[in-house]
């Protein structure tokens, strides 16, 4: 795990992570719906929004440094997710946005006889654009791949069932917001480019908890959002560069015609660029808080990119021991897995924590889940919430909803060990 000294260095780097806005102390588990902001990523936002809020374009500094700061964002996020270059870097408002935006372009290729294979495991924002498609007559079906129900894994066996000659799209969550349960993304690429379909990836959740590498995985896209990785809203995809050309998006005639633009309706928010490069900055600081620990591994990385694997290792490796904390207890504290009553949705084999995020569902038998919550926050100040999460899988759990928490790398034992108390007591009494 991090060490003490660490975990305090990162704490202090988000201005909330240890009272909110009131001074009120509380643990912050609702970061699956939004994690807290960076100070160094707030900063930089509020500079670009007084210092370059001209538009680009004009031979004026302001404007010149506007545009400058969208370049260095978006290289920032090629670098951390291993793209090519910034100009595979296509912006928007939502993750939601930029995957309806890659469907419509897709579905003026169709004729109506294609399908399209997603998984039970989705986030609405990657089954609506795709339903959008049927229901305009573009193609035939969306098929959904089964989700194991007993540990929230995906059904591989199925999906490679589903996918065949008239598959024109594949596409995956990179791991569940509601169980934190992972695909392994490079065996669905191999089954959908051997049927010739294009692979898209959903990474919002996994981003911050994980390194990305579009080449290795082999996507033709793949998205994520601002906000779930310590910065401003706004999304970013990452585009096969040969379909960034050659498909069609819908666009206002004056736009360019080629590269990222083409795709980015309106005048970009140079704010949520900067706001993102001092995101990706912090994990280069924490990269250099540990490189001593890595010395001597990944030698197949050079440069930023061995620094970003550095980084995200040594977050993963911290995550995995909260979350096997968070399943089977501590200091004589029960885990999720020995509270009464108490049951879990997702993986709970702690052997198998590798398989999974630090993301938890769950639901407490004869105890609604609106209790649960004001319970949790009133008497353990635990910030998180009960709800269907915008996630297909709680409607496949045949639940209206579930309990949720999500942790990321400034959460802290001793924060599970409050929330596993705080628990623990309302399912004693009730």
């Amino acid at each position: 795990m991090f060490n003490d000294e660490l975990v305090k260095k990162i704490r202090a780097a988000f201005p909330r992570a240890e009272k909110d806005y009131t001074g009120r102390k509380r643990a912050f588990f609702d970061n699956g719906t939004g994690t807290l902001v960076l100070e160094r990523a707030a900063k930089a936002e509020a500079k670009a929004r007084v210092d370059c809020s001209a538009n680009i374009g004009a031979n004026f500094d302001e404007s010149k440094l506007a545009k400058e700061t969208v370049k260095e964002g978006k290289e920032a996020v090629a670098e951390f997710l291993n793209a090519p270059s910034g100009d595979t870097i296509v912006s928007g408002e939502s993750a939601t946005r930029l995957l309806f935006d890659v469907s419509y372009a897709i579905g003026k290729e169709c004729n109506g006889t294609e399908n399209v294979v997603i998984t039970e495991l989705e986030h609405y924002a990657n089954v609506s654009p795709w339903n959008e498609l049927v229901r305009q007559g573009k193609i035939k079906e969306v098929r959904f791949a089964r989700m194991n129900l007993e540990d929230g894994t995906l059904d591989f066996d199925h999906l490679q069932e589903l996918i065949d000659s008239n598959t024109e799209i594949v596409s995956v969550t990179s791991a569940s917001n509601v169980t934190g349960t992972k695909i392994p993304l490079e065996p669905v690429r191999k089954l959908a480019k051997e049927a010739d379909s294009y692979f898209v990836v959903d990474a919002v959740h996994h981003v911050p908890h994980g390194l990305i590498d579009v080449q290795k995985i082999g996507c033709d896209f793949l998205v994520f959002s601002g906000y779930k990785i310590f910065g401003s809203h706004g999304s970013y995809m990452y585009m096969n560069p040969e379909y960034m050309e050659n498909l069609r998006p819908y666009k206002v005639k004056p736009s360019t015609n080629t590269g990222p633009g083409k795709w980015e309706s309106g005048t970009r928010n140079q704010a949520m660029f900067a706001s993102i490069k001092g995101v990706m900055d912090h994990f280069l600081w924490i990269s250099e808080q540990v490189k001593s620990q890595y010395e001597g591994k990944f030698k197949e990385y050079s440069g930023k990119r061995c620094d970003y694997k550095i980084a995200m290792s040594a977050t993963q490796q911290n995550e995995r021991e909260l979350s096997k904390a968070v399943l089977g207890g501590f200091d004589d504290i029960p885990g999720l897995l020995n509270i009464p009553k108490v049951k879990i949705y997702g993986i709970t084999d702690v052997n198998r924590i590798n398989e999974r995020d630090p993301t938890f569902a769950f639901t407490v038998d004869g105890i609604p889940n609106e209790d649960i919550i004001k319970y949790l926050w009133a008497e353990g100040g635990i910030a998180t919430r009960a709800e269907n999460f915008y996630s297909y899988a709680v409607e496949v759990f045949n639940q209206q909803k579930v309990n949720r928490i999500s942790l990321v790398q400034y959460n802290t034992l001793e924060e599970v060990g409050i929330f596993l108390k705080a628990l623990n007591t309302i399912c004693s009494r009730k």
